[in-house]
């Protein structure tokens, strides 16, 4: 684990904590649990609600995207998005099957504004 890693940091908290009895720690690993358990199951309904009603694109929804950025599609976007340079190839597959097979040019798409 990476917090095990950063012995300073362990040495930190040992140092400035006092030990818990095991039940005592057991019972709050428990009612932690739980309550992670409990955000979990609201943020999946949250995100089934969204879907249902129409607005699993919560940016499009919202009016943060442009209607460039709209008439592109999902791989142009995350190309634009991390700054591909040059040209290529799009090619969208569909299970092992090739559907389609676009060219991308890098220098045609407008840069987006943040």
């Amino acid at each position: 684990m990476a917090l095990f890693q950063m012995k300073w940091l362990r040495r930190f908290v040992r140092r400035n904590t006092s030990p818990i009895p095991e039940n005592r720690a057991e019972l709050w690993k428990r009612r932690l649990s739980i309550g992670y358990a409990l955000l979990a199951w609201n943020a999946f309904g949250m995100v089934c609600y969204m879907v249902y009603t129409g607005r699993s694109d919560w940016a499009k929804h919202y009016g943060y995207k442009t209607k460039e950025e709209l008439a592109l599609s999902p791989a142009q976007q995350f190309a634009q998005h991390i700054h591909v340079e040059g040209t290529g190839k799009i090619i969208r597959f569909s299970g092992f099957t090739k559907k389609e097979e676009v060219p991308f040019d890098s220098s045609k798409v407008e840069p987006v504004q943040k």
